[in-house]
């Protein structure tokens, strides 16, 4: 397919985006884009940095205070190879428990997981190595052992998965971390759900699937190699798409075309199979995205996007115009909502980590994305008129 034929092709599936049914068109919500900043950090998330009850915006290098996200206090330097800085995650966590959140970090280049302390007053947010992992593509974290404190999972393809857990002790006056290999090699993506409906959440890589056992930090994880999807998104997400009891896998491709549902099917013999449906094969680069409800229905929709120059020039569709979506399921199948569309400077993507939080205090979700193509916040204006 040519470039033009495919921007064509495109400009069609935006256009039949909006051709809804009634039900469908009250349901849908419009977004009004406010712009931040220029800058090409990838990550962002939005939190209360500085406790004064309201959220701020947290990106690479700075925090912007909220609720206008105008005055921009640094926190430090992120090193800059090419065109990317090192800063591919912004996870959200008290670490010291001083009351004040830090944030969890790593990078490609430098292939170290770091946390970043929060001072709780302006300057530099002192670094701290939690691990010298290899190239991490990005990172996300999950309370895997259901203790209520989280662990810290980066996805670091060609190099063993490991999962890092908050130590109980300090060493030397120190936070420490404990860390279990689960398998000794994983491809780009990952993912993290209960698979097998036992009621623990299992790990998602490219090749298949490890199921948790009962003691997830002392027996071993049981892999299973039932699926092939590389470079898939990180993160892949696991729900019951199609409210079958069964819970199904949602993946982007992350330096390609396609964002697909794959549907979880067992047979008499309780055997899995997983059958592909698509979502949207018309855009590429669907390298992050996450589930939340942003039209207040009680529903969660999926939120995803380009990440706008994820391999500098080299991924297929990467001169496509730019884009930031969600799709509804009616019960059949995906209906795609535009909420961002277009060439640089008007269209804008996800970059690598974003967040979905009320900013406002309006009770709509807003979308703040970072990216390659600045800083932005999506404010949820709720139902189109």
């Amino acid at each position: 397919m040519t470039t033009q034929i495919r921007s064509l092709v495109i400009a069609s599936i935006v256009v039949l985006s909006f051709d809804l049914t009634a039900q469908d068109q009250k349901r849908s919500v419009v977004f009004e884009k406010y712009p931040v900043a220029s800058e090409a950090f990838e990550s962002v998330n939005a939190f209360d940095v500085d406790k004064d009850g309201i959220l701020d915006i947290f990106s690479g290098s700075y925090w912007y205070k909220g609720p206008d996200f105008v005055r921009r206090k640094n926190v430090g330097p992120i090193k800059r190879y090419g065109e990317y800085y090192d800063n591919f995650s912004t996870i959200v966590w008290d670490i010291n428990n001083d009351g004040y959140k830090d944030v969890v970090d790593g990078g490609w280049f430098g292939g170290e997981l770091v946390w970043r302390e929060n001072p709780g007053k302006d300057g530099i947010w002192k670094e701290h190595l939690i691990a010298r992992t290899g190239n991490i593509e990005t990172t996300r974290s999950w309370d895997i052992d259901g203790d209520g404190t989280p662990e810290i999972v980066p996805n670091t393809p060609g190099k063993p998965l490991v999962i890092y857990r908050l130590g109980k002790e300090l060493v030397n006056n120190k936070v420490s971390f404990d860390s279990i290999v689960v398998i000794n090699q994983h491809g780009h993506g990952l993912g993290y759900g209960d698979l097998n409906s036992d009621g623990r959440s299992d790990l998602v890589i490219d090749k298949g699937w490890l199921e948790c056992p009962l003691k997830p930090f002392e027996q071993p994880w049981v892999f299973h190699s039932e699926f092939n999807v590389v470079q898939s998104s990180v993160p892949m997400l696991i729900t019951d798409v199609n409210r079958d009891g069964l819970n199904d896998l949602i993946i982007g491709q992350g330096h390609n075309y396609g964002l697909d549902w794959y549907e979880q099917r067992l047979d008499k013999a309780k055997k899995r199979s997983w059958i592909k449906h698509s979502i949207d094969p018309y855009n590429s680069q669907f390298h992050t995205m996450t589930l939340s409800d942003i039209d207040n229905d009680g529903e969660p929709e999926l939120i995803t996007g380009k990440r706008y120059r994820a391999h500098d020039d080299n991924d297929p569709g990467a001169h496509d115009p730019i884009g930031l979506y969600y799709y509804k399921w009616n019960g059949e199948f995906f209906i795609k909502q535009v909420i961002s569309y277009g060439t640089f400077g008007i269209g804008k993507g996800t970059g690598i980590f974003f967040a979905v939080e009320d900013l406002n205090g309006d009770n709509w979700k807003d979308i703040v994305v970072a990216g390659k193509d600045g800083l932005c916040v999506f404010f949820n204006k709720g139902p189109a008129k």
